[in-house]
């Protein structure tokens, strides 16, 4: 069997998720889609709209075959090691191809891109140094660069796009692990990254649905822009927790955490830099809500997504000195499968060179270690019943009517 690979969080997932699903299969050929999905926190610095494995059935309610956890490590860092964990895992799951959407929608583009910046790479080091300097963010000094490189020509990769360049860092990983695994891409449509919700259009952006929800939406309405899969899911968790998840639920257990702590012990968790852990104590004890404690703390230099990365490590207590210890992935946790992704897997055993991870209790190593104190947390913090779930909650099988 042929594997395609996609790196996904689907927070929640949605028409355009079901969408990127059924063309990556289509475009590579493929009998399977193997998913790499960020667990209980994400890439932005946030905590997951619902748990992972309300996620996960989602996926596999509507064309994903295989669904595999990116470790906290990666899930919540820089897009550069977000990507090179994904990747990795894709690698390792046996994937012949890796297909991602973006703006661009063309491969092309971003394999210019990638010998532009190979070829350049001194240079272009040196212009992010001389951008840093002057006090600008660090994605602002990786985007000057690169446009002072590539001079306007259309030959190359969009990055001041945000699924363009989370397809670049792909690409980039793949060139370094396998290059073996084609890259694919397909043009992402419907609603931005940021939009709103739009009447009449079926593909918004998972940001808009959330934004919709917390003010005021009712899921019913929601029904236009999800799966049915997705809505039956949603309400039930819905109904079990009493509502989703963001960072104004959090903050309550966060801002404990920052006030205990203090500033000199905030300085040791991963991201927190430059002195800014005396900024967030401060904006903690002066801040009611998460949304005037970001407003105090963001700026130019700190942008709020990096901000709230600097928060989800206070809050999981993941500190700089476990941040450097981390290499790639140490396991394939797997957090659920279709009749055909177990099909996959079986006939695969024994060529992956990971570990299979089923069960919590395997995960005996640092990096698994983190993986259980994050979704530890993450359940205490939305009331969850039982925080033995992260232990007790086995992978999500949906198999077909020979199976019953």
């Amino acid at each position: 069997m042929k594997a395609t690979g996609i790196v996904v969080e689907y927070n929640p997932f949605h028409n355009g998720h079901l969408h990127h699903a059924a063309k990556a299969k289509e475009l590579s050929g493929a009998d399977v889609v193997v998913a790499v999905m960020s667990g209980q926190f994400l890439q932005r610095g946030e905590p997951a709209f619902a748990d992972k494995w309300t996620r996960t059935e989602m996926a596999l309610s509507a064309g994903v075959d295989v669904v595999i956890e990116l470790p906290y490590a990666f899930a919540t860092a820089q897009a550069s090691e977000f990507a090179r964990g994904a990747i990795h895992l894709l690698d390792a799951a046996g994937c012949a191809s890796f297909c991602f959407g973006s703006e661009q929608g063309e491969i092309e583009p971003f394999l210019n891109s990638l010998e532009l910046l190979n070829t350049k790479r001194e240079q272009y080091d040196t212009i992010i140094h001389d951008r840093v300097q002057t006090g600008i963010s660090y994605p602002k000094a990786l985007n000057d660069a690169y446009l002072s490189l590539k001079n306007s020509s259309s030959r190359y990769a969009d990055l001041t796009k945000p699924n363009n360049i989370l397809g670049y860092h792909y690409i980039e990983a793949a060139h370094a692990v396998n290059r073996a695994m084609a890259p694919l891409t397909i043009q992402r449509i419907g609603a931005g990254y940021h939009d709103p919700l739009e009447p009449g259009v079926a593909i918004a952006s998972a940001t808009g649905i959330r934004n919709a929800f917390f003010e005021g939406e009712e899921l019913g309405e929601l029904a236009p822009y999800l799966p049915t899969s997705s809505i039956r899911l949603l309400e039930r968790v819905h109904a079990e927790q009493q509502g989703f998840v963001d960072w104004q639920r959090f903050y309550p257990m966060l801002r404990f955490t920052i006030l205990r702590e203090g500033p000199k012990a905030l300085a040791r968790f991963a991201e927190v830099t430059e002195g800014i852990e005396n900024l967030i104590h401060e904006s903690a004890k002066r801040s009611e809500t998460f949304d005037v404690f970001i407003a105090r703390v963001k700026s130019k230099r700190f942008t709020r997504t990096r901000i709230q990365r600097m928060l989800t490590h206070i809050f999981t207590g993941y500190t700089q000195q476990e941040a450097q210890a981390v290499k790639q992935p140490e396991y394939i946790r797997l957090l659920g499968m279709t009749h055909n992704g177990r099909r996959y897997l079986n006939e695969r055993k024994k060529a992956i060179p990971l570990p299979v991870i089923s069960r919590a209790a395997d995960l005996t190593g640092s990096m698994g270690q983190l993986d259980i104190r994050a979704s530890t947390l993450y359940l205490q913090a939305i009331g969850a019943d039982s925080l033995k779930k992260e232990y007790t909650t086995p992978p999500i099988y949906l198999g077909d009517s020979s199976d019953k």
